[in-house]
């Protein structure tokens, strides 16, 4: 037995009785079909349509507001925090602009067909919502440890507004619980989806580039795992600002090459682009397979949509509460391109290049980046090569992303410790070898089961506050309005 599959064998009951728990689906009857729908995605539908709704689509009707944040028209020196907006959005994206972009939305055409992409697209857009309340909420409620020392800063996050929650309903102590739950599913997050996931995913576009399962590096995803995890533990000794440096540089790299890559593609088979559109919107909507299969494409088009964007789960709260400005709310305008830029655009494209070129009716069984790859080599021989690039600095920069948000809840649960942090550090390393080793089944279930475990606090929290957000939006708009008149 290999290393890698030893370790593989001790990993597979931890993912297989986590992914049990979070993922409970309770059978209904409809038209006829039994379906088991996954209670925790009805969740966080509900709250992404809620939000949607409730704030009178502020995520369509505020998208160029947003834009404009972003590009520094409101910025000013005075504000306080460690980052600036744009950094704290690269930052966020460079955690949800991973692997579920490439391996995610794959997983998502082999197991639930090219109708899973439309409602990937769907959720994106509600999505954008949520990110927004929790980008909002996360300046708000966040706080400044040292004030005399580092007056800059600042955490942030649903651990503190979930407190603040609860407290003024006389309920503290709930509030403090559930909390701590998010913090202790988000440490976990950060060791399945920003860690595992990405160094599994990343290992196997290197496998299928150099000889696939016959080449020298089929078996050696513990020297690729060791490789990755020094190259990560170089930037994360730095702390935020080095973390936030690095994504700044690296996210519109990669975005940019992937997407030049995939427009390459989709533009070589052009001819195939009204019926890949026809196809998808047939497949998302049709009822010959039974409703069963209808709403099996639905349910897995949300679960990769919300993989990859994090809508609803709150980790990119923790970043953006760090952000250079004085009103929340202008923070939460930035917070919900987020799930545009990953799942409307990065994602797509992807979907675009399966489907156009065909590769998914090859596939057998639920396939990752290999599917993906399988893709982009029909078009051009070499662009695996290109792809096994982009899927590098993709797992990299997540992993660093995904670092600092384990590592500011794991500060939550236990202060700020010398030893615990570079415990956690070391930890964090070595688990990059331990996703490299073991098999994309169980790193997608225990990956999958903690990042949405987050979202069972951090959604109560969002409703607790959505009132009060409502209120701070219809203050914040009459403060824009009065500059614009002036």
């Amino acid at each position: 037995m290999t290393i890698d599959q030893k370790i593989n064998d001790i990993f597979e009951p931890i993912s297989t009785a986590t992914e049990s728990i979070i993922f409970y689906a309770h059978p209904f009857q409809i038209a006829g079909d039994e379906v088991h729908i996954k209670l925790i995605l009805l969740w966080l539908v509900v709250i992404s349509v809620f939000l949607t709704v409730y704030l009178g689509f502020i995520n369509i009707r505020y998208f160029k507001h947003g834009v404009d944040l972003v590009r520094g028209k409101y910025d000013k020196k005075s504000d306080k925090g460690e980052i600036n907006r744009f950094q704290a959005l690269a930052t966020s994206l460079s955690a949800t602009v991973g692997l579920g972009n490439i391996a995610g939305v794959a997983v998502a055409v082999s197991a639930g067909g090219p109708g899973a992409v439309f409602w990937m697209a769907v959720m994106g857009i509600f999505g954008m919502s949520a990110k927004f309340a929790e980008a909002a909420l996360g300046v708000k409620y966040r706080v400044y440890p040292d004030k005399k020392n580092q007056p800059d800063h600042v955490v942030g996050g649903p651990m503190y507004y979930l407190e603040a929650a609860f407290k003024r309903h006389d309920q503290a102590m709930f509030g403090k619980f559930l909390a701590v739950v998010f913090a202790i599913c988000c440490v976990g997050g950060a060791f399945g989806a920003g860690n595992m996931f990405q160094a599994n995913q990343a290992f196997q576009q290197v496998v299928n580039v150099t000889g696939g399962e016959a080449g020298f590096m089929a078996d050696k995803g513990w020297m690729f795992g060791i490789f990755l995890a020094f190259l990560v533990g170089v930037v994360i000794i730095g702390g935020l600002k080095s973390i936030a440096a690095v994504t700044s540089r690296i996210v519109p790299l990669m975005g940019a090459l992937y997407l030049f890559a995939g427009i390459v593609v989709i533009a070589i088979n052009y001819q195939n682009i009204p019926s890949s559109f026809a196809t998808i919107f047939q497949m998302a909507f049709s009822v010959e397979a039974g409703i069963g299969a209808l709403l099996g494409a639905l349910l897995i088009g949300i679960q990769r949509a919300v993989f990859s964007n994090e809508a609803g789960i709150g980790s990119a709260a923790i970043v953006h509460s760090t952000a250079k400005v004085k009103d929340p709310v202008s923070q939460g305008f930035v917070g919900m391109l987020g799930p545009f830029v990953d799942t409307i655009v990065i994602c797509m494209v992807t979907a675009l290049v399966i489907v156009i070129t065909g590769a998914y009716e090859g596939s057998e069984g639920m396939e990752g980046v290999s599917l993906t790859s399988r893709a982009f080599a029909s078009a051009i021989p070499w662009f695996p090569y290109v792809l096994a690039a982009t899927v590098f600095l993709f797992a990299y920069s997540t992993m660093i992303a995904w670092f600092y948000y384990g590592s500011k809840c794991l500060t939550y649960l236990t202060g700020e410790k010398p030893i615990v942090e570079v415990s956690y550090k070391i930890l964090f390393c070595l688990c990059v070898i331990v996703g490299a080793s073991s098999s994309l089944t169980n790193i997608i279930g225990f990956t999958d089961a903690m990042i949405f475990a987050m979202a069972i606090p951090n959604v109560i929290g969002l409703y607790l506050l959505a009132p009060e957000l409502k209120l701070d939006i219809k203050k914040y708009l009459q403060k824009i309005d009065k500059k614009k008149k002036k």
